[in-house]
């Protein structure tokens, strides 16, 4: 797996974090005594869960150990654990009455099983609450795709770490079989980048990720200035010379019956 680099992540600190916060601010109204952060990465949404359940016992868990590393410097008064969500979340051994995850599950295969596990990890009335990005149509992710594909890379040939979402449909009926208390919706952000450059800065911390590990130095650079042209074209520059970049992103809630 290639490994995460929370520096790179954080650059864009406030834009990642306001999806946290705008599914944190869902369930205000409740009063958890234990909640779990799956994919807690920097501990970022999971000081968020902090600030809203200031009471309650927050464990943060995340299968990088670089992220976890910087979540512990940063946040040394909450719990961080390093657990694989993809198979593992059973070693947890204890349930909780949110279970809570931010820009996480994209990363982990065969969601027709893990939201099912997930919902197993609440207590009786518990909740359930995801947010993932739903981008790929947005110009910069096919853009990603279309230089992906080109031979030269030789991706085909190499067993690359998945980013993949399902269609809104499918994770309603996922969600109606686990339940019948949930909601689901989509939020598009628009955030304001410098630069084109800014926006290659933005898909290195995640979505470009795993292409960067697999390639040389000289391919990796290569790879990035082949994204950025295209980029450039696809995306003009605002009156005041920013980037207007769009991002979509799935939310759900859930209640265990």
């Amino acid at each position: 797996m290639a490994e995460w680099n929370a520096a790179q992540y954080l650059k864009f600190k406030a834009e990642r974090t306001q999806p946290a916060l705008d599914l944190a601010r869902r369930l205000s109204l409740l009063s958890p005594d234990t909640v779990l952060d799956i994919g807690c990465g920097p501990g970022n949404s999971t000081a968020v869960l902090k600030d809203l359940f200031p009471n309650a016992d927050i464990t943060g868990i995340d299968k990088s150990e670089a992220m976890l590393q910087e979540a512990r410097a940063s946040y040394p008064e909450l719990t961080f654990l390093q657990c694989d969500a993809s198979d593992s979340l059973q070693s947890l051994k204890k349930t909780f009455d949110i279970v809570f995850s931010n820009a996480c599950i994209q990363w982990i295969p065969s969601h027709e099983k893990l939201i099912p596990a997930m919902m197993q990890l609440l207590n009786s009335k518990g909740v359930l609450a995801v947010q993932a990005p739903i981008n790929r149509n947005e110009p910069l992710h096919r853009v990603i795709d279309e230089v992906a594909a080109m031979p030269r890379w030789g991706f085909s040939e190499k067993s690359l770490e998945p980013n993949r979402m399902l269609s809104s449909e499918e994770y309603f009926d996922i969600l109606s079989r686990c339940t019948d208390t949930f909601d689901i919706w989509e939020t598009t952000y628009f955030h304001r980048m410098p630069s084109h450059e800014a926006l290659l800065e933005w898909v290195k911390g995640t979505r470009l990720r795993p292409y960067l590990v697999a390639l040389s130095e000289t391919d990796s650079i290569a790879f990035q200035n082949a994204i950025l042209q295209k980029a450039q074209i696809l995306y003009p520059k605002c009156e005041n010379g920013e980037i207007l970049f769009r991002f979509k992103r799935l939310f759900f809630t859930a209640v265990r019956n």
